[in-house]
């Protein structure tokens, strides 16, 4: 039997997948990806998202406002996000962070986003699900200091930053989750960083319809294409195949325990 993955992050309503979602569960269920949690980017777009998840068993969903979007879209409050937690198949906060690579002269209102979703993410139990891209510092300063206002949980999505961000994360108890680019050839470093992390604490994802593994490289991603990131994960924590995927997948379960939980209504 294939060993049973899950797809921590993709997003599986932007137009890329428009009208090919059936095609798209069965190519995943075929390479042992049994559950989806898609992410909404966008709050106005929570509705579309959220009907995703509804129409498909294997699916599950979160919400936020990406860091690149803080600008231009509504800044979200503490009590929206929460009331977004009251559905069964909503399982996280985000995605939320800061991106200073294309969005830096947005700094001071993709911090102040991120701390609503922290506050959001500590008071629902939910998982903050993290995108940073060039603001290690500010990052780890932000979760820091929200860590000691009152713990919460967090995944650091398709991490790719530096030793010291995932060093910083580690310590408050978070989790990384490998993508395709720890699979791209000159990744060495990064894998390097996955390698001396805790087994436990490794989530895989395929932050679809971007970043494909090779060997669909610069190609249209897909949740089924998880496997192959999850094969180099395996390669580069020196484990079985299988027995990193039954690893990833109690990581999962024990972050997105909201999922894990869920049961399809009679």
């Amino acid at each position: 039997m294939t060993p049973e993955i899950t797809d921590s992050h993709c997003h599986l309503d932007f137009p890329d997948f428009e009208g090919q979602l059936p095609d798209i569960i069965q190519n995943a269920a075929q390479a042992g990806v049994t559950r989806m949690v898609t992410i909404c980017t966008k709050l106005r777009l929570e509705p579309q998202v959220r009907a995703i998840a509804e129409a498909y068993a294997p699916i599950f969903y979160a919400a936020g406002t990406h860091p690149m979007s803080a600008a231009d879209e509504p800044l979200a409050t503490t009590d929206q996000l929460i009331a977004l937690a009251n559905h069964p198949k909503f399982v996280g906060i985000g995605e939320t962070g800061l991106d200073y690579h294309y969005t830096s002269e947005s700094a001071d209102i993709q911090k102040t986003s991120l701390r609503i979703h922290i506050d959001a993410a500590r008071q629902t139990g939910l998982p903050l699900i993290i995108h940073a891209r060039a603001a290690d510092d500010d990052m780890a300063r932000i979760l820091g200091e929200e860590y000691k206002q009152g713990a919460y949980t967090c995944v650091m999505h398709c991490f790719s930053s530096s030793k010291a961000l995932a060093r910083a994360a580690l310590d408050l108890g978070f989790y990384l989750s490998m993508s395709g680019i720890t699979a791209f050839p000159k990744s060495q470093e990064l894998r390097d960083v996955f390698a001396d992390a805790p087994m436990d604490r490794i989530l895989v994802e395929t932050d679809a319809p971007y970043l494909a593994p090779p060997p669909h490289r610069g190609k249209r991603n897909e949740p089924a294409y998880t496997a192959h990131t999850a094969r180099k994960g395996a390669e580069t924590m020196d484990l079985d195949y299988a027995d990193f995927a039954a690893q990833t997948q109690k990581n999962f379960d024990r972050l997105f325990s909201k999922a894990a939980a869920y049961t399809v209504p009679a």
